[in-house]
């Protein structure tokens, strides 16, 4: 009698033991998730390298206010009007994850030199010179204060504002489409949703289902009515082009595929100028 309560009390102690190791491991692995999953989202840096300046372009420094308090820092840089302008279009740069607006000086320069357009680029809250830490709900706040500061602009029109995004931000610019509708839209490299990416990159089957950052792009192109231009390079490893495909296939009429032959995720301007920039011109005279 005595030994069979004595393994009873053994196995009751070796379940607790085994229940807290994994109650222990879990709490490890979702703390570790957490982290990882911020890294593979968010790479901002602080620092700005360089400025519009270093490549002759007259600009603006703006600080805008978010609905949560945050201020947040970027540039505006109207058309060259001796140059002529694109029936005052307004373009709205939602950029990648990583860096900040400085890293984006090159591809802007040649922008404005190409489309003609006023540009507006900013960096998210925790990105640059903007205050915060980067959030997939951030990210949406900061892209409505964005637009509210240009539409509080008297020398803007309204109804000639183009959203473009890049990767990240072509998630961000749908996301703020739906609620806000602009003349059209600009996706280079987008994914479908960050579900679908973490599945890719983590070979571990419930990987897609513990993001807690969501960008579900795909379900959200579906609501958007603006005509739509979507842009990949073929050799993308970062972001696949039949993730690009897939979205486009998502999307409402009107909409346009442009792939780029020859280039990757963050080389389009460079690796396939003329088709890209080829795109851009001709989605910018059919918006007019």
């Amino acid at each position: 009698m005595g030994g069979t309560v004595t393994l009873r009390r053994v196995r009751t102690v070796l379940i607790s033991l085994a229940a807290g190791a994994a109650l222990a491991y879990g709490v490890t692995f979702l703390v570790l998730w957490a982290q990882l999953e911020k890294r593979f989202v968010f790479f901002p840096r602080s620092e700005i390298e360089f400025t519009p300046d270093q490549t002759g372009l007259q600009y603006e420094n703006i600080f805008f206010t978010t609905q949560d308090g945050l201020t947040l820092h970027g540039w505006f840089v109207p058309a060259d009007h001796n140059r002529g302008t694109a029936d005052g279009q307004t373009w709205v740069w939602f950029h990648g994850n990583g860096g900040n607006i400085g890293h984006r000086v090159e591809e802007l320069a040649l922008l404005h030199q190409r489309l003609k357009v006023n540009l507006f680029l900013f960096d998210y809250r925790g990105y640059g010179r903007s205050q915060g830490l980067p959030s997939e709900k951030g990210t949406y706040l900061d892209s409505r204060a964005a637009l509210q500061y240009l539409v509080e602009r008297s020398d803007i029109d309204t109804d000639q504002i183009v959203y473009f995004g890049r990767s990240l931000g072509a998630a961000v610019a749908v996301e703020l489409a739906v609620a806000r509708p602009p003349k059209g839209m600009v996706l280079f490299s987008p994914f479908s949703s960050v579900r679908e990416m973490a599945k890719m990159a983590v070979p571990f089957p419930a990987a897609g289902w513990l993001v807690r950052n969501h960008y579900p792009t795909i379900s959200r192109i579906r609501n958007v009515g603006a005509p739509i231009l979507v842009i990949h390079g073929v050799l993308d490893e970062t972001v696949p082009i039949a993730q690009g495909r897939r979205l486009f296939e998502a999307a409402n009429e009107p909409k346009t595929f442009c792939e780029l032959t020859g280039a990757a995720h963050n080389d389009t301007y460079s690796a396939a100028p003329e088709a890209f920039f080829g795109a851009l011109e001709q989605f910018r005279t059919g918006l007019s």
